[in-house]
């Protein structure tokens, strides 16, 4: 059975969208505070978690991180500003829906992360294949990777842009093949992700000296040099 962790403080919203989805087969389990979500994350196994941004005590945007790093992390946000959404997908959840919102496109928004989910777990890319690159490595099973020995702790998606890269280090990646790639997903003309990710990545890897890396190729995309 899946099983999904709703959290959303309004009451009755969250209790609407617990009694739709188990009247398609879930088990939801209702938390109505960011304190409450994480204590039940820590104790409890959950297959997708949909998360308000705006809750009491630990705000939703300190939780997406913790998050996704186990499971997939829909939003549901009020917050329809582009820089929120690409904040918030940088962190590390895999789709993000403006509120107000039709419960049957939630649902099919649901069913698609499952499903990719499912498709991954079954059928594992390169897992036991290790990447080296200069001063990188990138393990591909346990999506770690180390810059001059050093750990970097990177989210899903800032590993599958990386990936991508030391796969094919000489060739060049628009923006589209890269969000095609890490997030699945047919990409949007004049979204900010992919440079913010790129910044990301480059700041956490500062320290190593291998920021560089990753170069820049104005007009096309981006490569490693």
């Amino acid at each position: 059975m899946i099983h999904l962790l709703i959290v959303e403080d309004d009451a009755e919203n969250n209790t609407i969208i617990r009694d739709y989805l188990e009247s398609h087969g879930y088990t939801c389990t209702q938390a109505f505070s960011g304190s409450e979500a994480k204590l039940l994350f820590s104790i409890e196994q959950f297959d997708l978690i949909l998360l308000d941004l705006m809750l009491p005590g630990i705000p939703g945007e300190e939780l997406v991180a913790q998050f996704s790093q186990k499971v997939p992390v829909i939003v549901l946000s009020a917050k329809s500003s582009l820089d929120s959404k690409v904040d918030i997908l940088s962190a590390g959840a895999e789709d993000y829906i403006c509120k107000p919102f039709d419960l049957p496109e939630l649902l099919v928004r649901i069913q698609v992360q499952l499903r990719r989910r499912e498709k991954n777990s079954f059928h594992p890319q390169d897992d036991d294949t290790t990447y080296h690159f200069r001063n990188w490595t990138l393990n591909s099973s346990t999506q770690e990777m180390w810059a001059n020995g050093a750990s970097i702790e990177l989210t899903k998606h800032e590993f599958l842009i990386l990936e991508l890269l030391i796969r094919n280090p000489k060739r060049v990646f628009s923006k589209q093949m890269i969000y095609e790639y890490a997030w699945g997903e047919e990409y949007l003309a004049e979204d900010k992700t992919i440079n913010v990710h790129i910044s990301n990545i480059r700041a956490k890897l500062k320290e190593s000296g291998t920021d560089s890396y990753i170069q820049t190729v104005w007009g096309m995309g981006f490569k490693l040099s």
